[in-house]
């Protein structure tokens, strides 16, 4: 068996074992393991039954995270994405009206698109023609918005009228079992424990338990209930005209969600080469567009890189042994449920924290006197956490660092197809506002 995983993940030359690819890939499934529950209790909110969204939720993670594991060989997982499924539900079916048959098409069809897209091979020209620099900041800017989640999962911080976030109720169990579980995975850490996010999430998670903050399993295991969302999805319907720029969003936000985690964990895990590129990019990002595909089939918004895979990394994952873990424990999950609902989301906010740390330390490499560097680099790394999306900062920073160049009089230092990203994105807003 293990030459048989040498073989398919060339373990050995990732300087890694089979032992560390396990621990880090169960590591990353326990801070994602939340989407199990979050993502089917948002497309209910549509009209999508919460047994199928739940079980399109595991097999469409399990398929994904396999596809990046066994095609491009990276330790990335993949599940139904945040904010894609907020817009699932309530802008494209509460808001527009169309029913969750249609929304389901109109993932279907960005999907197919983002397949085409990578077939010839446009995502992965636009992945290489981006900046060290941007690349640099995209992994920075993912660390703040990993820690700023980890902060708002634990309840160190709070939405506020007055001040838009504070400091939440600082002394209340979970904060304090939050914070505890943050000194205890930072302490392993320093000692060189290499399980010690993942100890620590079993900890905090404990230590829950034993105070009732988190309820007991109810049970085992759980037969999924498939048939009320598979191939549900209404096709035809998605190609009506008013439908375009609903399919629009959806490919846009995933395309540029997808570009900033892959630059942003490759950084982090060391595979961006001197000039800036990532090997089997396109790869990745088919993997990416495959399992938006088959989520849809199943009854799941759109299917994203997940950046919580930067807590795998930083356990050792290196290869895609450690994705191809998180699809079997997604698998799992869809039949022992009630165990995986067990993980409140403050045992998993150390982990994010600490991931966070990591991932903001590559600022150093920015260079910080050249200020046509330095200002959008700044923008995408603080846009992220504060606009919480990966998308809009780096539609800032892109759309800054041509302009920079441009109006210094070194406009030869962008690329051409930089200042095409630029301009796409510029349009994006004008026609998409916010959204």
């Amino acid at each position: 068996m293990t030459n048989l995983l040498e073989q398919v993940f060339k373990l050995r030359e990732n300087n890694t074992s089979v032992r560390t690819e396990i621990a880090a890939g169960v590591t990353t499934f326990l801070t994602m393991a939340y989407i199990i529950f979050v993502n089917p209790s948002i497309l209910s909110e549509a009209g999508v039954p919460f047994a199928g969204a739940l079980f399109a939720t595991c097999v469409s993670a399990a398929i994904g995270s396999l596809m990046m594991g066994l095609i491009a060989n990276y330790p990335f997982a993949l599940a139904p994405g945040m904010g894609l499924n907020a817009y699932f539900t309530y802008s494209v079916v509460k808001v527009m009206g169309y029913d969750w048959r249609v929304a389901l098409g109109a993932v279907f069809i960005s999907g197919v698109v983002f397949l085409i897209l990578t077939m010839v091979r446009i995502r992965a020209m636009i992945v290489d023609a981006i900046p060290m620099t941007m690349k640099t900041a995209a992994a920075a800017g993912i660390g703040l918005f990993i820690a700023f989640i980890g902060l708002k999962n634990a309840g160190v911080i709070v939405s506020s009228p007055a001040t838009f976030v504070t400091l939440g109720h600082i002394i209340s169990k979970p904060v304090l079992l939050a914070l505890g579980g943050l000194l205890i995975t930072g302490a392993l850490l320093a000692r060189g424990f290499k399980s010690a996010i993942i100890v620590g999430i079993l900890a905090v998670t404990a230590a829950a338990i034993a105070l009732q903050l988190t309820k007991l399993p109810t049970g085992v295991v759980q037969w999924p209930d498939w048939r009320s969302t598979f191939l549900q999805l209404d096709i035809r319907g998605a190609f009506k005209l008013g439908l375009f720029d609903v399919v629009f969003v959806f490919l846009f936000v995933d395309l540029f969600d997808t570009i900033g985690s892959l630059m942003g964990l490759g950084r982090q895990a060391g595979y961006l080469t001197p000039d800036g590129k990532m090997p089997r990019v396109n790869r990745a990002l088919f993997a990416d567009a495959g399992a938006t595909v088959a989520g849809s089939l199943f009854g799941t918004s759109t299917v994203v890189t997940y950046i919580e895979s930067a807590t795998g990394v930083s356990e050792g994952g290196r290869t895609g042994l450690t994705a191809t873990v998180v699809a079997g424990l997604f698998l799992l999950a869809a039949f022992f449920s009630p165990i995986a609902g067990a993980i409140p989301p403050f045992a998993t906010a150390p982990a994010l924290i600490i991931v966070g740390a990591l991932m903001i330390s590559c600022v150093k490499a920015i260079d910080w006197n050249d200020i046509t560097e330095a200002i959008p680099a700044f923008l995408t790394i603080l846009a992220m956490p504060l606009t919480f999306s990966i998308a809009n900062g780096l539609a800032l920073g892109f759309i800054f660092y041509p302009l920079m160049k441009l109006l210094t009089g070194r406009a030869r230092e962008a690329s051409p197809l930089v200042y095409v990203l630029a301009a796409l994105f510029v349009l994006r807003y004008i026609y998409l506002g916010g959204e």
